[in-house]
């Protein structure tokens, strides 16, 4: 018995302790790693200088990898061809960097990891790792400093690159379009706020590029370009904010289409103002051709009756200059035929006219054959506008609050220029209440100079509600405008055509200044909300 006692005391000791050694043993994972990497040596040394080695090892505390390092690196000035670093996929304690350029004199560079250096595991990033080192005697270690916004969005994009040129003999308006710059700084993804570093007194030049192909050179046709005016002498302790842009595009013609038996469409790049289609090609005397713009993309429809013919021949041409000429073969399509689509369907604000348009010329418009009454069938009078260049007619009537009407269109109202006319068609809408719909009114304080122009868009930017002003004028009253969230933004339209301009280069013109307010406006029905806007 007391052996068996023995025994029992002995085991229960024995799971015991096994038990207190399981519990400890069991791994909790610690406390997450929030440190970054540490860079332990660097061969050469950081801030050599008279630099002639062409190969770099940078030697950190633990393992690292490279992440988005194409978009974070940053090599100021630029060498071409770039570094080459390595290893890249894999996790290492080193990099390598090969240098194949041929490095300038007594110059000061700086490799740029941006935040692309992170550890292993917890991808701590290294912020903003510099590796710098100077071919002269010396490191530069001015600098210049800034911010950019966009000259028409509320937000600029991330990863803007700004540059500086050396302003001498050799600068001229095309070197943004041909030569590299001479130093360049990013800001990345996480602000708009730039700082070009270690760059030697001097007179510059200081450019920004929104790239849609980083090459650091300006290209029109995709990239967004900002500029400032004067030269800049360094050092400085200036801050200079930078307007990013697209310019418009120089006209250009582009190929004609035939895209329907009755229509061709002509494309164009940059302004169509003056811009002239002439049909050089036999006719018979019955020809008829009319063009309408497109209301969305930078073409014109051409528009014409069909005869036999294989090819056509035009010319293209914008204020008698610029001349193209183009042939368009012809093929066996269909007529476009007419169809005819309202601007409303349902309810009408109380401050919009009812409108039809066509996707073919309309050439007019019988009155007598339309029939508009109220929801008493009481017959309300009516008289109709047709807008050829836009190509649509707008009916006018006196409205009334929560009344509903009907329009009816008896077969033969519009006619096109194919002499096609529309079936009877019949439209049924309402007139809200006054209550169903809200007031913005906008009170501006600091406008430096006139004529403005006041806005009210959705989230996208597109205006829904717009007011001009030529003389000084405070207070704007955007009334019956549909419940909605809104944002406000102010326009100095500095050539007073009642729009907004974008900035040209060449010309040294800035775009028209844009002012957003900060904040969403939230209308809702029968609201009268007052907004304050300081310009700044």
């Amino acid at each position: 018995m007391r052996h068996f006692l023995i025994r029992t005391l002995l085991a229960v000791f024995l799971i015991l302790i096994l038990a207190d050694c399981a519990k400890r043993g069991t791994p909790s994972g610690g406390p997450e790693d929030e440190d970054p990497p540490v860079l332990l040596s660097a061969e050469p040394k950081q801030e050599t200088t008279n630099f002639k080695s062409k190969h770099i090892r940078l030697t950190f505390d633990e393992y690292i990898k490279l992440n988005d390092l194409q978009k974070q690196l940053i090599v100021s000035p630029p060498m071409d061809p770039a570094p080459t670093i390595t290893p890249q996929g894999s996790a290492s304690k080193y990099l390598d960097i090969e240098i194949t350029d041929t490095l300038q004199p007594n110059t000061t560079y700086v490799i740029n990891f941006g935040q692309s250096v992170q550890d292993n595991h917890e991808g701590n990033p290294y912020p903003f790792f510099k590796y710098i080192f100077s071919t002269g005697d010396y490191i530069d270690t001015l600098k210049v400093e800034g911010r950019i916004r966009d000259a028409y969005n509320k937000e600029a994009a991330p990863y803007v690159n700004v540059m500086l040129y050396d302003y001498n003999e050799e600068f001229n308006d095309s070197t943004i379009y041909n030569v590299k710059p001479t130093y360049i700084t990013n800001t990345l993804d996480s602000t708009t706020a730039f700082e070009i570093t270690n760059v030697k007194p001097g007179k510059y030049k200081l450019i920004a590029l929104k790239e849609e192909s980083p090459n650091y050179m300006y290209n029109r046709q995709t990239d967004k370009l900002a500029f400032y005016e004067d030269v800049i002498t360094v050092p400085t302790d200036t801050t200079y904010e930078l307007s990013l842009f697209k310019e418009v595009l120089n006209y250009r013609a582009t190929k004609p289409a035939l895209v329907a038996k009755n229509r061709i469409v002509f494309g164009y790049e940059g302004d169509s103002t003056g811009m002239k289609i002439n049909l050089l090609s036999d006719k018979p005397d019955d020809f008829t051709s009319r063009i309408i713009p497109d209301k969305e993309i930078d073409t014109l429809h051409y528009w014409f009756t069909p005869f036999e013919a294989d090819s056509l021949i035009f010319t293209v041409a914008k204020n008698e200059q610029f001349i193209d000429t183009f042939t368009v073969r012809i093929k066996e399509l269909y007529n476009d035929s007419l169809k005819v689509t309202p601007n409303f369907k349902g309810a009408i604000p109380p401050n919009k006219r009812f409108k039809i348009a066509a996707n073919t010329p309309l050439s007019t418009v019988n009155n007598d054959s339309i029939k508009l009454i109220n929801q008493d069938s009481v017959a309300v009078p009516f008289s109709t506008s047709l807008d050829k260049y836009l190509n649509e007619v707008t009916f006018d009537f006196e409205t009334k609050e929560n009344q509903r009407y009907i329009l009816q269109l008896l077969p033969g109202t519009v006619k096109d220029m194919f002499e096609k006319t529309n079936d009877t068609l019949q439209y049924s809408f309402k007139q809200k209440k006054y209550t169903d719909y809200g007031t913005i009114i906008v009170k501006l304080q600091g406008v430096k100079s006139f004529p403005i122009i006041v806005q009210l868009t959705d989230k996208n930017g597109n205006v829904k509600e717009e007011q001009f002003a030529a003389t000084e004028e405070n207070t704007f009253y955007f009334s019956s405008i549909e419940p909605s969230t809104y944002f406000l933004r102010v326009i100095y339209d500095t050539n007073g055509n009642k729009k907004w301009d974008t900035g040209d280069y060449f010309e040294k013109i800035q775009p028209e200044r844009m002012f957003y307010y900060p904040e969403s406006i939230e209308l809702r029905a029968n609201w009268e909300f007052e907004q304050q806007f300081i310009l700044n």
